[in-house]
């Protein structure tokens, strides 16, 4: 068995170890019903269509063939360390930040992940994005999210 696109190959076997992973966790749940699902449903069946996806990449990936095998290029290891540290800093930072502080901290931080960075786009993503966030998690669907940081009673 020849690949005959190795980025498609990784990503696709990549795809599919994730879903796997997730569906088999997702098993230590109560599934619940389709009218009253449980907290493993949704994990469960986005594990599966994630192995799907995988499935079908890896299986392009080893019949149709690409033009000079796609190799698998260098790793972006600065775009991968800042994208991380600001996953990392939203789960540390919200508790204590609140919503209104965090996000525009952490879009501001993964803005710098890219080649091209302006402080107008930041700016606007920033309002944009917390704004939205508001309106949808706390307002619309009424989560206890932290609004302010926990300094200022909220």
């Amino acid at each position: 068995m020849k690949i005959k696109s190795q980025r498609d190959f990784w990503s696709g076997l990549m795809f599919l170890v994730v879903g796997v992973t997730f569906a088999w966790g997702a098993t230590e749940y109560s599934f619940g019903n389709s009218a009253r699902p449980g907290p493993g449903y949704f994990p469960f069946g986005l594990g599966v269509l994630l192995a799907l996806l995988g499935s079908i990449v890896l299986f392009k990936a080893l019949t149709l063939e690409s033009e000079g095998g796609d190799p698998v290029g260098n790793i972006a290891w600065r775009p991968l360390i800042v994208i991380v540290s600001a996953v990392a800093l939203f789960g540390v930072a919200l508790p204590r930040l609140g919503l209104a502080c965090t996000l525009p901290l952490v879009i501001t931080l993964a803005s710098f992940a890219g080649d091209e960075f302006r402080w107008r786009d930041v700016l606007i993503t920033c309002i944009v994005l917390t704004v939205g966030s508001w309106a949808l998690f706390i307002w619309g669907l009424k989560l206890t999210v932290p609004l302010w940081p926990v300094y200022f009673g909220g």
